[in-house]
């Protein structure tokens, strides 16, 4: 069944968080009818949408509902019910990133043996379908114990230094992984359209929160050499082409202290590490998901000035009804924008919306960023 671009093209977001959320709100821009499947009356993209199905997105009937319904459908998160979306792409339904690839991606044993297969530079890496201490023995430490399913933002993932952390281990299926000594944590966003037309968006790095392992800020252009940059587009364009995608992804990868380039993984999506372009690009990430989806020209990645972004993390220990403070004094820091995402409730490190400082020096975006950070805070309503 042929795709044609036309007015009010309907498009169908499985998932309705904050990723659903901002693709939403470009779909309307661009002209698009949204549909939205989420199991919460008051989630996110709901605030947008055009029709809300209120189900689960693993359940087969809300999935072919809003199937049947949508010239094409898309997605805001992996944990979804992948074989009946198989089904219906079979029937001749739309859907990108295809089922298949989702598959791929949600199993990080089977993603990982994937790019391995293709040359992509990986970690070393092992599956167990027991963790135990004889297996963390012989893999070898320290090492990275993942679950090889259902993990996100930190979840799903334990650092084992040496055997003396052994019962820090989590249970289930999981993916054994070398703890690569790295320099450097990047991310790039790579767009394919159905057309084989590819793009990247600027090189970016990422610095983590070390108390929930959770991407906390983004620097855009990342600091690295020309070498380096180059040679992370081409091993993330390697790893789209071979997955034959649709859509935009997040791919994420290692600098190791020796000047190697490794992937870790990829997220076949929109993605935290790509906000910066709502500011910061001619074309960002959401927009061009949906060219890449609906059949169209893949816009312009040029980074338009230099930005950091950070993450508004729910405060630890903290779960209720979202109350920023700092707001009105952070908003008078030159070139910050402000992104609150509509949660109802937040809950210790949950993303509850982010900012982004646009500067002509990287430097001092990240100074002012910083600044904005002690200011803002997530707490909740007395």
């Amino acid at each position: 069944m042929a795709l044609r671009y036309h007015y009010l093209m309907r498009i169908g977001i499985i998932g309705g968080g904050q990723l659903g959320k901002m693709l939403a709100l470009k779909a309307k821009a661009m002209g698009f009818h949204v549909s939205i499947l989420d199991p919460y009356p008051h989630a996110p993209a709901a605030l947008i949408a055009d029709r809300h199905i209120l189900g689960s997105v693993h359940d087969t009937r809300k999935l072919r509902e809003l199937v049947d319904a949508c010239d094409i459908t898309t997605f805001d998160l992996e944990d979804i019910n992948a074989d009946a979306l198989e089904a219906l792409e079979k029937e001749g339904h739309h859907i990108h990133p295809s089922p298949g690839l989702l598959k791929i991606i949600q199993d990080k044993f089977v993603q990982k043996q994937f790019l391995a297969d293709k040359g992509i530079p990986v970690p070393r890496f092992q599956a167990v379908d027991e963790p135990t201490p004889e297996a963390f023995a012989a893999f070898g430490y320290p090492l990275v114990q993942k679950l090889r399913r259902g993990g996100y933002d930190g979840r799903g993932v334990a650092v084992l230094e040496s055997a003396a952390q052994v019962d820090d281990h989590l249970p289930g299926p999981s993916m054994l992984e070398e703890k690569v000594e790295i320099e450097k944590e990047l991310a790039l966003m790579v767009a394919r359209s159905s057309k084989g037309q590819l793009k990247c968006h600027p090189l970016v790095e990422m610095v983590f929160d070390p108390e929930a392992n959770i991407c906390d800020v983004v620097m855009a252009p990342a600091l690295v050499n020309k070498a380096q940059e180059e040679e992370s587009i081409r091993i993330a364009s390697q790893a789209i082409e071979a997955l034959e995608g649709v859509g935009i992804f997040g791919v994420e990868l290692f600098l190791t202290r020796d000047g190697r380039i490794l992937l870790n993984e990829i997220a076949p999506r929109t993605h935290n590490s790509g906000h910066f372009t709502i500011e910061a690009c001619i074309t960002d990430q959401f927009e061009q998901h949906l060219r890449s989806v609906a059949g169209l020209p893949l816009g312009a990645t040029d980074l338009l000035i230099p930005a950091v972004m950070v993450n508004l993390l729910g405060a630890p220990e903290v779960k209720g009804k979202p109350s920023i403070l700092g707001m009105r004094e952070a908003m008078d820091i030159p070139g910050l924008s402000f992104h609150l995402y509509g949660k109802a409730e937040t809950r210790p490190f949950r993303k509850m919306g982010h900012i982004t400082i646009v500067d002509h020096d990287v430097h001092q975006a990240r100074e002012k960023a910083q600044r904005a950070r002690q200011i803002l805070k997530v707490t909740v309503q007395n």
